[in-house]
């Protein structure tokens, strides 16, 4: 387990100038164990600085996505979708998609290969869909600079739907692979098309309301009284894309329109706390029992499974195990990656788990009865190993508070 101390060791990264500081928050399902703290400081547009607070705004990044599954699930609810189904009928340029599989010898032409199976909800909510970004596949990446060149001599530019920004073809045939990818963005625009309204709206209703929660925005973040207090608004990032949650790269929120359930939601630790803590309890406000338990389960093929387990012990495993070990047994449930064993004092067997671009943590451990946030606070020129090793500092001596709170409460 690892060896740092969250009293210690973010105000030594702090006083090492490798970061600016953390707020981190962790509680059990009954509300009984309860752990907040701030850490640093942030700067405003103005160049002040001000204490971290627990109300300042984040932007959450890919820690978006779980609040989008719910969304999803919502819909699958209320009879508006299925999550096994067919989704062609509301979302037909899914079906439309053909598979890229490589390029002719002249290397300008694509092959294609059209789809055997359709893609579904579920595929979209653990990754299976075929549906990638373009910076983790090559071919796809090469696939959209040529696309992009070609759409820039046509005057084809500025901000993009999901539609648009997410045209590529697939990167394999639907449930037959793992890649990390832009299902959940597919799934956010699903989300309104099946219920007529826009995906924060919809959130506001039926995730946020029921659960107190009333500062949470898309990008771009207009309400005045969020901008005041959002720490990705500062004169290294003034147009708060998110530079260093995302380690210097904001491009993504730069050419987005509309809703991204993918990547663009900016809200507080306590509030995205709120939302970890009505699953761990499972409570009924934002989904059924039933529908909770079933986030909770394995949800990829066996080939899908063979495809995730080499992605995490390739190249990108390091973020795509989210701190979990090399050669853990691991899945992946409606929502991150899922557990399936016991890690001794630390994650029990079906820890759901992921986070947001470098900097953003989170996990729900049923078995112990914990979830939290971890949001560390970054420079625009990030140093990963910091960063890294903060997240897992938090995700383990978390564990540790909580187990000496148990002694301290018995003693």
């Amino acid at each position: 387990m690892a060896d740092g101390n969250i009293d210690t060791s973010f105000q030594e990264a702090i006083d090492a100038g490798k970061i600016h500081g953390a707020i981190l928050c962790a509680t059990d399902a009954e509300g009984n164990f309860t752990f907040e703290k701030t850490v640093g400081e942030r700067t405003l547009l103005s160049g002040e600085k001000r204490p971290h607070q627990l109300d300042d705004v984040l932007y959450l990044a890919s820690a978006t996505k779980l609040i989008a599954a719910i969304a999803a699930l919502q819909c699958v609810e209320d009879g508006l979708l299925s999550l096994t189904g067919d989704l062609s009928s509301v979302a037909p340029e899914l079906a439309e998609k053909q598979i890229l599989t490589g390029y002719s010898e002249d290397g300008e032409t694509p092959i294609l290969e059209t789809q055997v199976r359709p893609i579904t909800l579920e595929m979209l909510l653990s990754h299976s869909s075929g549906l990638a970004y373009y910076f983790t596949n090559p071919l796809i990446e090469r696939w959209r600079a040529k696309a992009r060149k070609e759409q820039e001599a046509a005057g084809q530019t500025g901000k993009r739907t999901v539609e648009e920004l997410f045209d590529y073809p697939l990167a394999f045939q639907p449930g037959s692979a793992w890649l990390y990818g832009t299902g959940l963005d597919w799934a956010g625009r699903i989300v309104e098309r099946v219920t007529g309204k826009r995906l924060l709206d919809r959130m506001q209703e039926r995730i946020f309301s029921p659960l107190g929660i009333s500062d949470a925005e898309f990008y771009p973040v207009k309400r005045e009284d969020l901008r005041a207090r959002m720490v990705d608004l500062n004169p290294d990032d003034p147009d708060a894309v998110g530079l260093a949650v995302l380690g210097g790269n904001g491009d993504m929120n730069k050419h987005t329109k509309g809703d991204f359930g993918g990547h663009g939601l900016f809200m507080t630790a306590p509030d995205y706390v709120k939302v970890l803590h009505s699953l761990l309890a499972n409570d009924g406000k934002i989904l059924k029992p039933e529908t909770v338990d079933t986030m909770f389960e394995h949800h990829l093929t066996p080939e899908a499974t063979e495809a995730h387990r080499a992605m995490l012990t390739g190249p990108m495993g390091l973020f795509y195990r989210v701190g979990t070990a090399v050669d853990a047994v691991s899945g992946h449930g409606l929502g991150g990656l899922l557990t399936l064993q016991d890690v001794e004092g630390w994650y029990g067997e079906r820890t759901l788990t992921w986070g947001g671009g470098m900097t953003f943590t989170w996990f729900i451990d049923r078995k112990n009865n914990l979830c939290g946030v971890g949001a560390v606070q970054a420079l625009t020129t990030l140093d990963v190993e910091t960063t890294e090793s903060l997240k897992q500092t938090f995700r383990h001596d978390i564990y540790r508070k909580r187990e000496a709170w148990k002694k301290n409460q018995t003693s």
